[in-house]
């Protein structure tokens, strides 16, 4: 009696446990978006392969906002439901800063010359010394060591401002790619072999 009593408060325990349990997937397309965000205010440019459409700035924004205001009054929970990656905190705005200030001041003349290129991990990497002077080798390497700092603690910075550390591999992952649309032609990357590939 006593082993069927304990049996049935164990299970009764695990069930419970199992309906309280709430998987959250990582949103990849709002991920996708925030990556898309971040990556041309860097490289300053926008993505010209399959850049997000910008209603609020084409010509029709008017009858695309009354369709919106219409959408929202009759499906007001469909928004709610929208996730969102915030990347608006003041720590991910300063590395973005950085970042920024970096890539107009050395990379894209870097990246131009094919002195460097990005990974298939979302970081930076020496391509070719040669393309630039002896003189200015160091400070290479000193370029792209402060760049991969900034970019791991972005994509770290981004997970917990979210609330999911879990999901700082699958962040960075998700900016890889949009570095690698965002690169200008000419520049260089690698593949998840290690292969370099021109844009």
């Amino acid at each position: 009696m006593k082993k069927l009593k304990a049996f049935l408060i164990v299970s009764t325990v695990l069930v419970l446990a199992a309906c309280v349990t709430i998987n959250v997937y990582f949103p990849a397309a709002a991920a996708e978006r925030a990556a898309e965000k971040f990556v041309g205010d860097v490289l300053a440019e926008p993505r010209k392969d399959g850049a997000l459409f910008d209603p609020t700035n084409s010509p029709g924004r008017f009858v695309w906002l009354a369709a919106n205001q219409v959408l929202d009054f009759l499906v007001p929970s469909a928004q709610a439901q929208q996730a969102e990656i915030d990347i608006n905190t003041p720590q991910i705005n300063a590395i973005k800063a950085r970042m920024a200030e970096r890539q107009r001041q050395s990379l894209t003349t870097l990246f131009d010359a094919g002195a460097i290129g990005f990974t298939a991990d979302g970081l930076v990497t020496i391509r070719d010394r040669a393309a630039v002077q002896l003189s200015e080798r160091r400070n290479l390497e000193t370029l792209v060591a402060d760049e991969n700092r900034d970019r791991k603690a972005v994509y770290r910075e981004i997970a917990v401002a979210n609330g999911h550390p879990e999901w700082e591999q699958d962040i960075q992952q998700t900016f890889a790619k949009e570095w690698v649309r965002n690169a200008r032609p000419g520049w260089y990357y690698q593949e998840p072999g290690g292969a370099w590939r021109q844009k």
